[in-house]
């Protein structure tokens, strides 16, 4: 039984831990290509435009879009497969069990918002980035704790990865609330009916996933022409797909996430990471990192994240409204609260959306995600490390 409940896990971190150490080797050569001699050549094949489609019917966006747009839509559409079975059979499926993890997922959404805000307070514009630093990586953050083996508890590892789907939950509804632009209504009813659709086919029992993408592609299209941004079309579509009734039935999600899972881990993911993790450095210093934006950003993943994590679990444990993970301490657990500060992919997802109109500010996104992640990654990991044992 024990085995049958932990297995999918055991997949789980060993998938997330080795492509975890993929996007870091795919941001390590973003920064090495966009501070070298092929700096031009890495930006400028960026920006090559293709056209899919025809020019009355058809999508033109130069490459770093596709990647943005239309492969993270396929990202979002896994994870919210994963958050759909978390919450249908998963660890997520008992109250008792999800308290603790949403509990702290929002503590670790709320409070590097708000240490973003009050350092950007007079910046103005700059105030549109305050949700970068409330995202968690659960690659990386996955692949921190793999590198301590049995050091690290089953039940802290259970934690970490619930309280990052939650946080992916969060950003999908930030996104789809707060940085979708002017909406385009045609665009937006075509969106709404094409969801509908998809839905009636659910409920017609039809499990062949040919159908459920065919309409898919059209829904992307008309989300991305409704000013809703495009990802969103993945979570709509991951939400239509239909999930079994009892544990030995056939289901159409299981199949789709683990056939997926391993191409958005080790393609997609490092993909977007090499596309979007290359700033020039030449004419930075360490007063660049005091800016307003990189370090809300910087105070947010590295201060805010842990701190919000901690103190909205402690509370919640001390007052017995969830309990503390098993074979654990609060060492640990604040330890376990301080990876969740690597931000990486998509706290560097985000802040494109939010300054998408103003790409100077990108660079300083850029370098606080950086180094929010690994102080993050690095202060975390020996947390772990001084405070546990090897088994």
């Amino acid at each position: 039984m024990i085995n049958y409940i932990t297995a999918p896990f055991k997949w789980f971190f060993k998938l997330e831990a080795a492509s975890g150490l993929i996007l870091l080797f795919a941001a390590i050569i973003a920064l090495l290509l966009s501070n070298s001699f092929l700096s031009d050549y890495y930006f400028n094949i960026l920006n090559v435009h293709f056209l899919i489609g025809t020019e009355n019917f058809g999508i033109d966006l130069s490459i770093i879009h596709w990647i943005n747009d239309a492969l993270m839509a396929i990202f979002f559409f896994v994870v919210t497969l994963e958050i759909k079975r978390e919450f249908l059979q998963g660890e997520l499926s008992k109250p008792k069990q999800a308290l603790l993890p949403i509990i702290g997922a929002v503590g670790g959404m709320l409070v590097p918002a708000l240490i973003y805000v009050f350092i950007n307070f007079e910046t103005g514009y700059t105030l549109r980035g305050w949700a970068i630093p409330s995202a968690t990586d659960i690659a990386f953050s996955i692949g921190v704790l793999s590198l301590l083996g049995t050091r690290v508890p089953i039940s802290l590892k259970v934690f970490l990865v619930a309280l990052a789907i939650i946080d992916d939950l969060g950003a999908i509804i930030i996104i789809a609330l707060f940085y979708s632009s002017d909406l385009q209504y045609i665009y937006l009813f075509l969106m709404l009916i094409t969801f509908i659709f998809l839905l009636v086919i659910n409920k017609l029992g039809i499990k062949k996933f040919a159908p459920y993408l065919f309409i898919g592609i059209f829904l992307w299209y008309f989300t991305y022409g409704s000013g809703i941004h495009a990802t969103i079309s993945g979570v709509l579509l991951a939400a239509s797909i239909p999930h079994r009734n009892y544990d030995k039935d056939f289901s159409l999600l299981l199949k789709i996430e683990h056939l997926l899972s391993p191409y958005v881990a080790f393609g997609i993911m490092p993909l977007f990471a090499l596309a979007n993790a290359g700033v020039v450095l030449q004419g930075m210093s360490f007063s660049s990192m005091l800016e307003p934006v990189p370090l809300g950003i910087i105070c947010g993943l590295f201060l805010g994240k842990q701190l919000g994590v901690f103190l909205f679990s402690y509370l919640s444990i001390k007052f017995k409204v969830a309990e503390m993970p098993s074979n654990s301490n609060w060492i640990k657990f604040y330890a376990v609260g301080v990876l969740t500060g690597i931000g990486f992919t998509m706290s560097l997802f985000v802040g494109n959306l939010a300054f998408v109109d103003f790409p100077e500010s990108m660079d300083g996104v850029k370098i606080g995600v950086l180094t929010g992640s690994l102080l993050s990654a690095v202060v975390g990991y020996f947390m772990l490390l001084l405070s546990t044992k090897k088994n």
